[in-house]
């Protein structure tokens, strides 16, 4: 019997036994198994870290940044910081059953993170911080109960914090900002008692702050921070929100929507070090209360609406480092006991009603490097002695005040200054600025300074980083010296120089020709002075040069021929000198020239012929000269034209009919000059048009009545005796005017009788072309001869292009489409390509193909993505070699972290993409319908030229037909109406389809996004939120980089998305042409 339970005992040890003696056999080889996983993950390892050093044959504890526990020698911690690698995360991950601490922040990894990661139970370090990662963030995540910090910062997660947060009850750490998380903050935020830090900044965040529990008791000499900003945080901040919070350091909500007052709580956190609450709605006085906040360094309080005075108290905060108040409405005066803030750096006092004078205290901080106090009712003089004890100081403001005095002489002795602005200043301008060695900007505009001949100037030789100096509107002139008021030749030694402004200063003499020294200049401006002689040529040599004024001189002689050299010219301002002779022909190869004045000279000749070639000008003022002939039809092709003056000159012939395609025009004056027959009524469709003269000219027949005429008067009319139109206009009625004579009757018969079936002739043979036109293309197959869009066109086989893209590698895959994928290639010379190869397998690949190449076969446009050449091997291959966009994709711009878009490059982009589909709709026999219009299919040059693609299932109209029927589904989200349900494609899809992109690039919202469910809609958000709440929808990047244009990046958010809702009319006769869009954004 002993022996009987003796040997049970030892079966049942062997028994549990044997599974942790397997343990240590084979869990190893798990984690070995889970890394060997991730290596096949990662498609990109530029240092080779993983590919030489991760190996089977070697133990896994050795492995590049792999940690091994000592006790049961697993791994316990990972750590890929910042290698470059590329690839995504295998579900294996979470067999690292013994892992703690799993760091592989600073690489590329993207797609979704596994749910697997919350079978780490041991993890108490997770960071994946700037990477690529998307989707939700697992809910399964609020199981990591052991987790103390989680960084999942500088990503691309979306949706909302779906995850427990109060299961986490050891988070310390929560990094979550650069995301696109919306919803609102979990109100179990503040329930975790060990959390010390949340980052949850530059998110969507909308909704209130939640409340702090107020049973809630936190540790001692735990610090605490909370940064929200760059979110759409809206209500007050709630008013015993900080009554447990005695030991918060930084307080962030900076960039929301917020309202109401500060709360008197946040005074109880006597910890707090930085409170940041710029760039809300916020009102109320700044409480005197903040001088108890003793450890106080940074208030940001700038662009709010709060009000009173600053508080003396402010004195107390004997540490603040940084105080910028700019943009409230502050009054009274500046407190001098901002002198004893010792460690102050930062004062920026900017647009507010600050009256009274400086205090000469604050001169005296020696720490200071920023004064800026620009923009009040500041009075009285500066401290004499102002620049003595400022020798950290880099940067001050001072202009659009009404200070007075003399100009500080000891302000040279600031030798750090890199930015000097300061007006209304009398005196002589010291010689020793020179001292200034570090300056960039030096701004001494408005001031009533005068210098004995021209030193300052040449001490200012001695900044050889001197980049932007404005000098404008001072009396810059003596009769003491005879050179004083002039350029002198020396200013070619200011050589970094970027921009010179000497406006306004009575300036005499010629243009120095040492001006072309200046060769970093951009823009020169000298206008208003009293210069003469003619424009050097040596002025011809500066290649940078964008803007030039000359307006208001003396300048004589002909336009020099050599201006044409300006090839980065944008505005070119010669009107009111003396200039004579014609235009030269030359300047109409300024080709980026948006604005041209050469109003009051005496130029004369006729206008230059293929003026057209100017295609970008807006303004163009040839007023008060001597200008003859016709006016050119060339004209006409000046589409972005909004100011147009030919008014005092010797203008003859007739108002070209093609007027009517400057759709942008706003100020038309052709008054005073010889024009002949009839106003054109198709000028009725000029809907922007708001000044309009044509008087004392000899105009004859009716004067339009639509469109922007009914506003116009008399005077726009005026000394054309032979107009008629209607009474009010103080003109004869047309309807009571006879036929001249009979012959004119009996003339006008004849053209009748003769005409008609002339006409109808041409018409019917012309349409008998066409039908036979389009039949032939549409029986010919495209070929390779076909497809030679640019003049390098080659042949291609099949290996070439293999050997192109290495083989189909997927290392070289750009991106996948409906019926094929997207490869980068080298051909041998060097020159990058991208080929789209089609997938054959699937239904419809072969037409796509077909369609693509008669698409781009037949278009040509600068905004369409350009096609080499093709490939196809009868049933088995098929590919377009096309010109590789090394910006990606739009979408790809959108939807990333580390790339970002501002208003005007979105603007841009959207432009040259109406302009893409002008030309498709509008710039051909056969319109085009491209059909699926999304982000995806808009390509990104090297300069960031926005270029149409995928025209895979585009269909052609004939002439006579407005719409067609199929049953190719476009895009879900994109695709308008009429098209999802009745299959009807019509180029007014298309417009419903680029309506919803200007929505989608500037709210940064799919259209597909899970917050559109149901009866909502990308639209129906837009439509609610445009009038009351147009934070909410604009994408929070591109308010977070605001600065001063604020109020400009929001006007124009409202603009596009108020034509956005104007594209997605639900009928599509009621939505505009892409003529109308094209124009209307420009205009914005």
């Amino acid at each position: 019997m002993g022996n009987t339970f003796l040997n049970l005992a030892l079966l049942i040890i062997f028994h549990f036994s044997m599974p942790t003696f397997s343990m240590k056999l084979t869990t190893i080889l798990t984690d070995q198994s889970a890394l060997l996983a991730l290596k096949d993950h990662v498609i990109h390892d530029p240092k080779n870290v993983l590919t030489t050093n991760w190996s089977a044959s070697a133990p896994v504890c050795n492995w590049f940044g792999v940690s091994c526990g000592s006790k049961h020698r697993r791994v316990i911690a990972l750590n890929l910081t910042g290698l470059g690698l590329v690839g995504t995360l295998p579900p294996y991950i979470g067999n690292l059953s013994f892992l703690s601490f799993l760091r592989i922040r600073n690489n590329s990894f993207r797609g979704k993170l596994p749910v697997q990661l919350s079978n780490l139970h041991r993890l108490k370090i997770l960071n994946f911080g700037n990477n690529f990662f998307s989707g939700e963030i697992p809910s399964r995540l609020g199981s990591l109960t052991e987790l103390r910090r989680l960084f999942l910062y500088q990503n691309n997660f979306e949706g909302v914090v779906r995850f427990s947060l109060g299961n986490l009850s050891k988070l310390e750490i929560l990094s979550l900002f650069e995301n696109r998380i919306a919803g609102s903050i979990p109100s179990s935020i503040f329930n975790i008692s060990s959390l010390q830090n949340i980052y949850l900044n530059n998110n969507i965040l909308s909704g209130f702050i939640p409340s702090v529990p107020r049973d809630l008791l936190l540790r001692e000499g735990i610090d605490f921070n909370f940064n929200f900003n760059f979110n759409n945080l809206s209500g007050h901040i709630p008013e015993d929100m900080f009554d447990h919070l005695p030991n918060l350091k930084e307080l962030a909500l900076s960039v929301n929507l917020l309202s109401g007052r500060i709360p008197a709580s946040l005074f109880k956190c006597k910890e707090l070090q930085k409170l940041s609450l710029s760039y809300n709605q916020m009102e109320g006085s700044l409480p005197i209360e903040i001088g108890n906040l003793s450890m106080l360094q940074y208030i940001y309080i700038g662009r709010n609406h709060f009000e009173g005075k600053i508080p003396k108290q402010i004195v107390n905060l004997t540490i603040l480092k940084g105080f910028d108040c700019s943009k409230n409405n502050f009054t009274g005066k500046i407190p001098h006991e901002i002198g004893n803030l010792k460690n102050l750096q930062l004062l920026t006092i900017t647009s507010n009603n600050i009256t009274g004078s400086i205090p000469p205290q604050v001169f005296n901080i020696s720490t200071l490097t920023m004064i800026s106090l620009e923009g009040n009712q500041l009075s009285g003089h500066l401290s004499s002695n102002m620049g003595l004890f400022l020798p950290k100081m880099e940067e001050l403001y001072l202009g659009v005040n009404h200070l007075v005095g003399s100009f500080p002489m000891y302000i040279s002795n600031a030798s750090q200054f890199t930015l000097l602005d300061i007006n209304y200043f009398s005196g002589s301008i010291p010689d020793n600025l020179g001292n200034l060695r570090n300056l960039k900007i030096l701004n001494l505009e408005n001031n009533n300074l005068t210098s004995s001949g021209m030193s300052f100037l040449f001490s200012l030789t001695n900044c050889r980083v001197l980049e932007n100096f404005i000098f404008n509107r001072n009396p810059f002139i003596s009769a003491e010296l005879p050179r004083v008021g002039s350029i002198p030749s020396e200013i070619e030694n200011l050589s970094h120089l970027i921009d010179i402004e000497l406006g306004g200063n009575k300036l005499i003499g010629p243009i120095p020709t040492t001006i072309g020294g200046l060769q970093e200049l951009q823009s020169l401006s000298f206008e208003q002075n009293k210069l003469e002689g003619s424009i050097p040529s040596e002025l011809c040599h500066l290649n940078k040069l964008a803007f030039l004024f000359f307006t208001n001189n003396k300048l004589s002689g002909p336009i020099p021929a050599c201006l044409s050299d300006l090839t980065s010219l944008r505005q070119l301002f010669l009107d009111s000198n003396v200039f004579s002779s014609s235009i030269p022909s030359t300047l109409t190869r300024l080709n980026y020239l948006l604005i041209l004045y050469f109003s009051s000279n005496s130029l004369s000749g006729p206008l230059p012929i293929d003026i057209g070639k100017w295609k970008v000008l807006t303004s163009l003022d040839l007023s008060n000269n001597q200008f003859s002939g016709d006016i050119p039809t060339g004209v006409a092709d000046l589409k972005d034209l909004t100011h147009f003056s030919l008014s005092n000159n010797r203008i003859m012939g007739s108002i070209p009919e093609s007027f009517d395609e400057l759709l942008s025009l706003e100020f038309l004056d052709m008054s005073r000059n010889n024009l002949s027959g009839e106003i054109p009524k198709s000028l009725e469709k000029l809907r922007y048009l708001k000044y309009f003269n044509v008087s004392f000219n000899r105009l004859e027949e009716e004067i339009p009545e639509g469109g922007s005429f009914g506003n116009y008067s008399i005077e726009s009319f005026k000394g054309n005796e032979a107009l008629c139109g209607a009474a009010r206009l103080h003109v004869p009625n047309c309807k009571t005017r006879p036929l001249r004579n009979s012959k004119a009757k009996t003339k006008l018969k004849l053209i009748i009788y003769i005409a008609l079936p002339i006409a109808s002739t041409i018409l019917v043979v012309a349409l008998i072309i066409i039908i036979l036109r389009n039949k032939r293309r549409k029986d010919k197959l495209p070929t390779q001869e076909d497809m030679k869009p640019l003049g390098t066109w080659r042949r291609f086989s099949y290996h070439e292009l293999r050997q192109a893209i290495d083989g189909f590698n997927d290392s070289r895959l750009l991106g996948n489409g409906s019926y094929g994928s997207v490869f980068q290639g080298a051909l041998p010379d060097g020159t990058i390509i991208a080929v789209k190869v089609f997938k054959l397998e699937l239904e419809g690949a072969f037409k796509s193909f077909d369609v693509e190449c008669d698409v781009l076969r037949n278009t040509r446009h600068r905004n369409l993505v350009k096609v080499i050449s093709s490939c196809s091997n009868d049933l088995n291959f098929k590919a377009l070699v096309l010109e590789f966009m090394p910006n990606g994709s739009l979408d790809k711009w959108l939807y990333s972290t580390n790339q970002y878009l501002d208003i005007l490059q979105r603007l841009n982009i959207m432009i040259d993409v109406a302009s893409a589909l002008e030309y498709l709709h509008h710039g051909n026999a056969t319109p085009v319908v491209h059909c699926d219009l999304k982000p995806n299919n808009v390509l990104l040059d090297e300069d960031m030229v926005a270029h149409l693609s995928g025209f895979g299932i585009a269909k052609f109209l004939c002439e006579e037909v407005s719409m067609i029927q199929t049953m190719t589904m476009a895009t879900f989200g994109y695709m308008a109406p009429e098209y999802g349900v009745e299959g009807i494609v019509s180029t007014k899809g298309d417009v419903y389809s680029f309506g919803i992109l200007l929505m989608e690039i500037i709210t940064r919202k799919k259209p597909t996004d899970e917050m559109f469910a149901g009866e909502r809609s990308l639209k129906s958000w837009v439509i609610e939120s445009i009038s009351s709440s147009l934070n909410q929808v604009v994408d929070p990047k591109l308010l977070s980089t605001i600065g001063r244009e604020h109020l400009k990046v929001k006007n124009c958010a409202l603009s596009i998305l108020q034509l956005s809702l104007e594209c997605c009319v639900e009928l599509p006769n009621e939505r505009l042409h892409m003529k109308e869009i094209v124009t209307m954004l420009k205009k914005i």
